[in-house]
């Protein structure tokens, strides 16, 4: 019998009501909620349980698709065009699922959501509240991403005490009132800071984070204590102690060499047991061999290979942070470390681009929006076309490779991109509103942004052109779906151009241009799509798993 199937029977919560598990946070934010809650969601899943996450964000933007990377850092895009905060990205490497726009909302959805109702007269000329109907909105939105789940864990952003986050502290207290404690529970991730002039950690801000849950009527089933260094079994007793949990309910998440340690770390410390024990789910063995393999070469893998990351915000990695993680899962997957070399694009010219490149084995060039550091981007990919390094462009760098091979193959005098010269004599890439395809058919298929702008995003199919390098990247199948999220298309005007000069087009949707690769190079490709998002650590995307591979073996060569 199935492993998985037989812990499954063995945990009998079949589908009469889906199960909650709420995690919050204290002191102060960015301790890794979201990695906590995709860990345990992760070894909830490989028992056997049908198991999501909902990322709950009180802040009032009505999503993070505006927000500078300055602010948020990296926008995650779902399947179905949702603009998402960053922790789904995590939460869709871990388990190894697609998730959509049901699985994360904001304060300024739910209020528009109220208010839209308000002004329709569903709530019948009554007083709108916070009290019930913003409360009573959050709640409904939690339950819908739960529908047909064994369990749903609920990540509620921000830090406790935080006025914004107070609505959505009420809403996870009363629906864990409605459904009951075996099917509701709190997990309280906090901070254990270590004093070093002290040579001490303290529990002072736990005990002080759990007492503002408390006042609203919260008290945590379980605490996960975030530190530089692992607690001792004396601080932990004296955490349960002071904040009413089971001592074996004090779960430690010390600083870790990967992020993918931590669901490992959590079944250590035996986490499924408490867990089992308030929702009454009998015994729970997670089959996580697979997982700790993977873990175990993302450590210590066996050979390394050296790519350099061309962007403009290598200031800001989590503006990064799908494309590093699918870097580490197919590494992972390769026995090998990749060891990434930052480039800053507005520091390369053809003055220094060989100094800069010389020693890596493969180049990446990362999308963006905007001119600035495009001239030293084409420098790197010019510099990779030549010395037949291999490369991947992805989004604004499967662009910038048509420009610069117009600009110095085709010797085309102003190719360029609209997005940064409009009135350009050879626009190689166009706006989508503009965008005509082959048959005279406009592209609709386009989400309006707030900022007027007009967005493609989500996923889409692309057809693939067989014997391509596409093609054997994604092991010959015909079509594949990936995930967009830009406003400039390649323009098909030039095709026969590129083609007869060796830049081929190897993808394209409903005459749109999807992927480019040169004919006479051991790997130069580009996308329009983002490979990164549907990238997992047991599942890592074809395109980057191929980019690396390449790149062993350019360094095998070299």
């Amino acid at each position: 019998m199935d492993k998985s199937k037989q812990n499954h029977s063995q945990v009998d919560v079949s589908s009469k009501q889906t199960k909650y598990i709420f995690v919050t946070g204290g002191v102060l934010s960015s301790l890794g909620k979201g990695i906590a809650a995709a860990s345990i969601a992760t070894l909830l899943k490989n028992v056997g349980l049908k198991v999501s996450i909902l990322k709950a964000d009180p802040y009032i933007n009505v999503d993070p698709g505006t927000m500078s990377p300055l602010e948020h850092g990296e926008v995650f895009v779902t399947d179905d065009g949702a603009e998402t905060d960053l922790d789904l990205g995590h939460y869709e490497r871990f388990l190894d699922e697609s998730l959509s726009q049901k699985n994360n909302f904001t304060t300024g959805r739910v209020y528009s959501s109220v208010i839209e109702k308000e002004r329709r007269g569903d709530y019948l000329g009554k007083t709108i509240q916070v009290i019930p109907h913003i409360v009573g909105e959050i709640v409904e939105r939690i339950k819908k991403a739960g529908e047909g789940k064994d369990i749903l864990i609920v990540e509620i952003g921000g830090t406790v005490g935080d006025i914004e986050g107070l609505p959505f502290l009420e809403a996870i207290r009363a629906l864990r009132s409605e459904v009951g404690r075996k099917n509701g529970m709190f997990i309280h991730l906090t901070l254990v800071p270590y004093i070093k002039v002290a040579g001490e950690l303290k529990t002072k801000p736990t005990q002080h984070s759990v007492g503002e849950l408390r006042r609203i009527g919260i008290s945590p089933d379980m605490i996960i204590c975030r530190s530089e260094i692992p607690l001792n079994r004396e601080l932990k007793d004296k955490i349960a102690s002071s904040c009413g949990v089971e001592r074996n309910s004090v779960i430690e998440s010390p600083d870790l060499g990967s992020i993918y340690q931590v669901p490992l770390s959590f079944l250590k410390q035996d986490i499924l047991t408490p867990i089992a024990e308030v929702l009454d789910l009998g015994e729970l063995k997670p089959d996580m061999e697979k997982w700790d393999n993977l873990v175990k070469r993302v450590i210590a893998p066996s050979d390394s290979v050296t790519i350099a990351f061309v962007g403009k915000y290598i200031d800001l990695k989590e503006s990064y942070k799908s494309l590093t993680e699918s870097i580490i899962h197919a590494g992972a997957n390769l026995d090998a470390r990749v060891n990434i070399k930052w480039c800053d694009s507005e520091k390369i010219d053809e003055n220094n681009v060989e100094e800069t490149l010389k020693d890596v084995d493969a180049v990446l060039v990362a999308g963006g929006f905007g001119s600035r550091g495009v001239l030293g981007k084409m420098q790197a990919i010019k510099y990779a076309r030549e010395n037949k390094i291999p490369y991947l462009g992805i989004c604004l760098g499967m662009q910038l490779s048509m420009i610069e091979f117009a600009r110095n193959v085709l010797n085309l005098e102003d190719a360029d991109s609209v997005e940064f010269k409009e009135d350009c004599k050879n626009p190689i890439i166009y706006l989508i509103d503009s965008f005509i395809d082959a048959s005279g058919k406009k592209q609709l298929r386009t989400h309006k942004s707030p900022l007027g702008g007009t967005m493609r995003l989500g996923s889409y199919k692309c057809d693939v052109l067989p014997n391509s390098l596409l093609s054997r990247v994604y092991n010959g199948v015909k079509n594949i779906k990936e995930r967009h999220r830009h406003r400039y298309e390649a323009n098909p005007a030039f095709r026969e151009a590129f083609e007869k000069n060796g830049l081929i087009v190897s993808g394209e949707s409903d005459g749109l241009i999807e992927a480019v690769e040169l004919k006479d190079h051991p790997f130069f490709l580009g996308v329009q799509f983002h490979p990164e998002f549907t990238s997992r650590l047991t599942n890592p995307n074809p395109a980057i798993l191929g980019f690396i591979k390449a790149g062993i073996e350019n360094k095998n060569v070299r």
